[in-house]
This record gives structure tokens, sequence and C-alpha cells, in this order.
């Protein structure tokens, strides 16, 4: 009994005595914070064949980020949504909507499309 007290009492001293971190990198002082890059981006997306229409646009000066995205809603409007974000302010978002609603008068069965494979292509899934 007296053995395996010893042999916890060990380990735990053993695990305490472990450096954090194992592979020496200096610790960062506390609110550490990485000093904010400028950039920008922005894509888009339009697929006639599916009804796809979407896209962003975003821009930071390392200190703000301001920027839109705009989706083509099912009704067939377009939403954009304006923001702004700060550690000040926070995240501040205006949402518009171009277009008026339109909804079918009859409905039908959903649009599919079979699958066109290549002629040397064929899927064969296998699972282990």
């Amino acid at each position: 009994m007296f053995s395996k007290a010893t042999l916890v009492m060990v380990l735990v001293g053993v695990a305490l005595a472990a450096p954090d971190d194992l592979y020496g990198a200096p610790a960062h002082p506390i609110g550490y914070r990485e000093e904010p890059t400028p950039y920008n981006f922005a894509y888009g997306v339009q697929d006639e064949y599916a009804g796809t229409d979407f896209g962003q646009t975003e821009e930071s000066d390392g200190k703000t980020v301001r920027g839109s995205y705009t989706v083509l809603l099912p009704d067939g409007r377009k939403q954009t949504v304006t923001y702004v974000a700060d550690d000040y302010g926070g995240y501040q978002a205006e949402v518009s909507y171009y277009g008026e609603a339109q909804y079918p008068y009859e409905y039908g069965p959903p649009v599919t499309f079979k699958p066109q494979y290549q002629d040397s292509y064929h899927p064969n899934p296998s699972y282990q």
C-alpha cells in the first residue's frame, strides 16, 4: 500500500514539474494581440443553370472591417447586407431588399436533373 501511494505522489510531482509548453515557444503576455493586418477581398458566384447568385466584398484597414454581401432569394428579390465591425461599436449591419417578391400561381414537382457522366467515368464506391 505504501509503494502505491509513493508511486502516485511521484507521478503527480512529475506532472506538475513538466513545462507548460513542450516545444519551448516563448509564452505571450496576458492580453497579447497580433498587429492587425489590412486586407481586402471579393468574390461572386452566378450560375443561371442552378439559379445561384451571391457574392461578398470586404476590406479592413486593420482596425475597422467594412463590407457587404448579396444573395438572390428564392422569391426573386436580392438581399444586400452592408456591415461595419470594429472593437468599439461591434457588428452593425443594414439589410436592404431589391425587387419585388414573386410567387408562382401553380406549384409543380421540383426541377431535378439526372447526373451526366463521361464515358470513362463510372462511380463505384467501395466501403472498407
